[in-house]
């Protein structure tokens, strides 16, 4: 009976120190990780990576990570050639596959999200010059806010006449279209007596942006209108992580 007694605490003794060597070697591969992805990615602070499932040194020893966490604040991406910065970026790697010295990684698909502020996409959608809608009278972009949430956005335009300039707002669906953020006023807005064409309303209303240049090459998926921006749901396969 003391024998078994012995016998069970070594065995706990043995298990609680497995524990602590696999969290510290977790800790230590999450921090390693990181700073890959930092460097491959060109990021000007370093990510937050978490590395799921337990216990990890199994997992290490078979060169593949069930799930792993990345996190980014203030990534830079590309649209249209121009800096937009995504203020949070979440994505989960899945079969995440790596060599001995982390120099290499790749993940079998990934699932996220990225959230853009409305002030951000503003700058990325907003006209440089005004376009002109009818004779004599130009409009363009000047705002967009939250409009109830789901795929609804409000549009605030500016519009500039002999007689002065008018602020119409219109509520616009916005989706993800061959890969680009993409919103259409629901209906046209109304200007005073002014009779506008369509075509060249909507030349102003309505837009489409690419948003480029993400990590490991994950892309766009779907877009919901939330409070401070709009939410992009992105997704991916293959995507080689670092490397």
């Amino acid at each position: 009976m003391r024998a078994l007694r012995i016998l069970l605490i070594v065995v706990v003794i043995l298990g609680g120190l497995f524990v602590i060597a696999d969290r510290v070697a977790v800790n230590y591969a999450e921090g390693e990780a990181a700073d890959r992805v930092r460097t491959s990615e060109g990021l000007a602070s370093t990510p937050d990576v978490s590395i799921k499932g337990f216990p990890f040194l199994t997992q290490a020893a078979s060169g593949t990570l069930d799930d792993v966490e990345i996190g980014i604040k203030d990534y830079d991406a590309k649209s249209g050639g121009e800096s937009i910065r995504i203020a949070d970026l979440n994505a989960e790697m899945h079969g995440v596959e790596f060599n001995s010295s982390f120099s290499s990684a790749t993940a079998e698909s990934a699932t996220g999200t990225a959230r853009i502020s409305y002030a951000e996409l503003l700058k990325a959608v907003r006209k440089q010059d005004a376009a002109q809608v009818a004779p004599g009278v130009t409009a363009q972009i000047d705002g967009l806010s939250y409009g109830g949430g789901g795929d609804k956005v409000k549009v605030g335009i500016t519009v500039h006449t002999a007689l002065g300039t008018l602020h119409p707002t219109v509520l616009s669906s916005i989706k993800v279209t061959d890969g680009k953020v993409s919103a259409r006023a629901d209906s046209l807005p109304k200007v005073g007596a002014l009779e506008l064409a369509e075509g060249r309303i909507r030349a102003v209303t309505d837009f489409q942006q690419a948003i480029d240049d993400l990590p490991a090459g994950i892309e766009l998926d779907r877009v919901e209108a939330v409070k401070d921006g709009v939410e992009i749901s992105v997704k991916g396969s293959k995507l080689d992580l670092v490397g």
